[in-house]
């Protein structure tokens, strides 16, 4: 744990991302970024759980944060917010809790019936999530929990992904960080291995500017393609061309409350930004 702390700590304040983390739990045992809000929900409190486990740190009584996971797992709630809640029961050493739960996702999404999440609501990147999106995440979550598909379903879920092929990468007009990121992962996790991309390279930012961005050639960095990216660069085997760079980018977007914006110029720390933050750090320091 202390060792963790100290590899983070030596490039930006984790005992200020320790207290903007605290401060914002709540009773219930879930999280809220806005601290003065008793609104928890299950995006701030997957992060705020992410956030623990990558510095090395208990969740404070995880016993209520497993319940609010479980109480999050209903028909109603979208299909990315129940992913989210069964990874992070894994996490939390739940991963029985989340495998009680498995049938509901299946009423939302289900590849044998060309259901690729009904009623997708809330997303990560889009605002209403795209299919590719809740697929990555029911990928993400059943890997977790050690759920395996069947042969069929995992064939229909490739079948899928490889719709949203475009180039040397995956996106719907135009390959994407974010998208080829997701549909690589997705792949990977389900045991196929589709050829590398040059995307992530193509979207690396030196020079002046340190990160990564959505599409290649442009400007300027954001901090979601930039864990996106380092997140593919991870999964390919590669390296960074530039990680000092990148990890000077990353360091300028903490706020003086401790968590993390997504832009140099502006933005609200929130838990999202703060883990991925944290998590392009951790992958960074490998390098210098």
């Amino acid at each position: 744990m202390g060792s963790k702390l100290y590899e983070i700590g030596r490039f930006v304040n984790v005992d200020l991302i320790i207290r903007y983390t605290k401060e914002r739990r709540h009773e219930d045992g879930g999280y809220c970024f806005v601290s003065v809000l008793n609104d928890t929900n299950v995006n701030d409190t997957y992060y705020a759980v992410k956030i623990h486990d990558l510095l090395g740190l208990d969740v404070p009584e995880k016993e209520k944060t497993i319940e609010f996971f479980e109480n999050a797992i209903q028909p109603q709630t979208a299909v990315v917010a129940i992913a989210m809640a069964m990874e992070g029961l894994a996490i939390l050493g739940a991963k029985d809790v989340a495998m009680k739960h498995v049938d509901i996702i299946f009423t939302k999404y289900n590849p044998l019936e060309d259901r690729f999440a009904v009623g997708l609501g809330g997303s990560e990147e889009f605002g209403t999530a795209t299919p590719l999106e809740a697929t990555y995440w029911v990928v993400k979550a059943f890997k977790a929990i050690g759920y395996r598909f069947d042969s069929e379903t995992r064939e229909k879920i490739r079948e899928f992904v490889m719709r949203f092929r475009n180039g040397n990468g995956f996106g719907v007009r135009q390959p994407t960080t974010t998208m080829t990121y997701q549909a690589l992962y997705t792949l990977n996790a389900l045991g196929y291995r589709p050829p590398k991309s040059p995307h992530f390279r193509n979207c690396e930012l030196c020079g002046d500017w340190g990160g990564f961005t959505e599409v290649p050639y442009s400007l300027p960095p954001y901090l979601e393609p930039t864990f996106y990216a380092t997140r593919g660069l991870e999964l390919q085997g590669e390296r960074p061309n530039c990680p000092k760079r990148h990890i000077r980018f990353i360091r300028t977007l903490q706020n003086p409350n401790g968590g993390f914006r997504r832009s140099l110029e502006l933005g609200i720390s929130n838990f999202q930004n703060t883990y991925r933050a944290l998590a392009v750090l951790d992958f960074m320091k490998r390098f210098i």
